[in-house]
């Protein structure tokens, strides 16, 4: 029997919300005890409205629904209340969270609110949120983070977020979980805090259950709940949302004929996510159509952008696409796989809103167009530690490695004799999509700012055409919040420094520090600064700016040199 892709969405139950809570109606309701374990959170704000989320957990077990209220105020001490939603539904269709959108009714622009639930008798923590500006604004700051793998370490990043004296949202670029089991040679699972945050469940997780179960160890944790209860939230997921290396049709860490059909794991990993964060609902019938926009007053359009599941074809590999002719790799070859306009990142649908949203905020006299993306954009061609170290020294670091790492350098080393990307994954292994971005940013004569994750480091970039000519656009790079970096693999090893020696682009970056991004957006000049944390193995941790960088709009679109301030 032939099954489209929305009929297997159907008999798996992964259908939209609506679709699924009216299936639910004939259930009973619930009386028993309950409890708020995961803390509440808001998100993808906007003048007027709001996502309010919550899970509430029944006590004893269920399948009734849940009666909750939610109760919006101007105070902390909630004497001043504003809404009140009575008839919310937590039910087990979906996992027993709340997601509610104050659309509408009674939330005015660039206003903080207090939120929280109650349910059978018990209250939730308190949450703040708070509605985006219209018209003329002087600023806006926003905290961008990314990466955070359990095990590794804790979430001291989201702490320091959640304390900071001011934040008007957070940007969440991706990997908000990881896929990965508690085997001794899982990922993360060889840090001094792998014991005490073994991931629960402890197997890689395949099935809606298992996401699931993911998604509520990682909204147990109180530094994270901290965080979302801080302010609004605006996120996006990468590859570890799914599977790593994630594409349309596959993963990299999906195997079909042991771990089953990728579009069942994929729509079970979109299900929990869409459940279980802040997040509006996908337009259409494609959950993997996460784009989106939000305005901030007349500072910034934030363009929300989707690269990995809904037109992200696959990824070339060295192992795979760099053939070895006559000896010697085909590097020619492999330029042509690689420059091909068929490798994509977007589909045309994702490419004509961006450069519709992006010409339109140029038109509103928007000063800046800022784009929320999960992988760097930059040019980054493979360093070359050897250059960069010596060979006495190089040598002796590589006597120091294990296998897979020594590998894995000298890869990097043999590579960086070609002008080819060290890491394929990102946009650099998509040259012809990258410069479609870049040719609606020089259209519309933009004063971009690409933000970007996954890579587990900080970064300062100048975006430049492919002439070379034109400086389209700056970059700021958020590191893990705990994931491990290249400089974690390799300590004392000066990774950094051997990126930005082989590359133009590249300003500054930094492979091992933990921590966010805090961006401070003002007509005339943005701010980035990488605030570190001091540690991810300890609970009791400092906080810091490592880099400051400042950049400014050019006269005729694009942007000038980053500055160091």
């Amino acid at each position: 029997m032939a099954i489209d892709r929305r009929k297997l969405l159907g008999l798996l139950g992964l259908t939209t919300v609506a679709a699924g809570e009216a299936a639910a109606q004939t259930v009973g309701e619930y009386k028993g005890p309950v409890a708020f374990e995961h803390g509440v959170a808001s998100g993808d704000p906007s003048a007027t409205s709001a996502i309010f989320w919550t899970r509430v957990t029944p006590k004893t077990a269920t399948t009734g629904d849940i009666d909750v209220m939610l109760e919006v105020a101007a105070d902390p001490d909630f004497k001043t209340l504003v809404r009140t939603s009575k008839g919310l539904r937590a039910r087990a269709s979906r996992d027993w969270t709340v997601k509610h959108d104050l659309d509408g009714q009674g939330l005015k622009p660039a206003t903080e609110y207090w939120y929280r639930f109650k349910s059978g008798g018990v209250v939730s923590p308190v949450g703040r949120t708070r509605t985006l500006p219209q018209g003329k604004t002087k600023d806006v700051v926003l905290a961008v983070a990314s990466c955070a793998l359990y095990p590794n370490g804790y979430f001291n990043a989201y702490d320091a977020i959640a304390k900071l004296p001011r934040v008007d949202a957070v940007l969440h670029l991706g990997d908000y979980i990881y896929e990965y089991g508690g085997a001794a040679d899982d990922y993360g699972m060889s840090s001094p805090t792998s014991k005490a945050r073994a991931p629960q469940p402890a197997t890689e997780i395949l099935s809606l259950d298992d996401y699931r179960r993911r998604h509520a160890q990682y909204k147990s944790d109180p530094r994270l709940q901290a965080a979302h209860a801080r302010a609004p939230w605006i996120v996006v997921w990468d590859d570890h949302e799914t599977a790593n290396d994630s594409w349309v049709g596959g993963a990299e860490n999906h195997d079909p004929k042991t771990e089953g059909d990728w579009a069942v794991r994929k729509a079970a990993a979109l299900k929990a996510y869409y459940e279980w964060m802040p997040i509006r609902e996908a337009h259409g019938s494609l959950p993997e159509a996460a784009w989106r926009d939000f305005q901030f007053g007349d500072v910034a359009s934030l363009l929300m952008v989707e690269t990995r599941l809904s037109g992200r074809t696959q990824e070339l590999t060295y192992e795979a696409d760099l053939k070895i002719v006559d000896g010697k790799p085909d590097v020619a070859g492999f330029v042509a796989k690689w420059k091909s306009p068929e490798q994509r990142m977007m589909g045309q649908d994702q490419q004509k809103w961006l450069a519709s949203q992006v010409g339109a905020s140029v038109k509103n006299n928007t000063a800046w167009q800022v784009l929320g993306n999960q992988v760097v954009m930059a040019r980054v061609a493979a360093p070359n530690l050897k250059t960069t170290m010596g060979e006495a020294n190089f040598n002796t670091l590589l006597g120091k490695l294990n296998d897979y790492a020594r590998k894995a350098v000298l890869q990097s080393v043999a590579i960086s004799a070609y002008d080819v990307p060290s890491n394929l994954d990102s946009w650099d292994g998509y040259p012809a999509d990258r410069q479609r971005v870049y040719d609606i940013f020089t259209a519309a004569k933009a004063r971009p700012i690409v933000l970007a994750g996954d890579s587990h480091m900080f970064w300062a970039n100048e975006l430049w055409d492919d002439a070379g000519k034109t400086r389209v656009a700056a970059e700021f790079g958020a590191t893990s919040i705990t994931s491990p970096g290249y400089g974690d693999a390799l300590p004392g090893v000066p990774v950094a420094e051997a990126i930005i020696q082989r590359n133009k682009e590249v300003k500054y970056a930094h492979a091992s520090a933990k921590g966010f991004l805090l961006l401070t957006l003002e007509h005339g000049k943005a701010t980035g600064e990488m605030m570190a944390v001091s540690t991810i193995y300890e609970p009791t941790y400092t906080t810091s700016v490592l880099k400051r960088f400042e950049v400014t709009p050019a006269a005729d679109g694009g942007v000038e040199a980053l500055k160091e301030v």
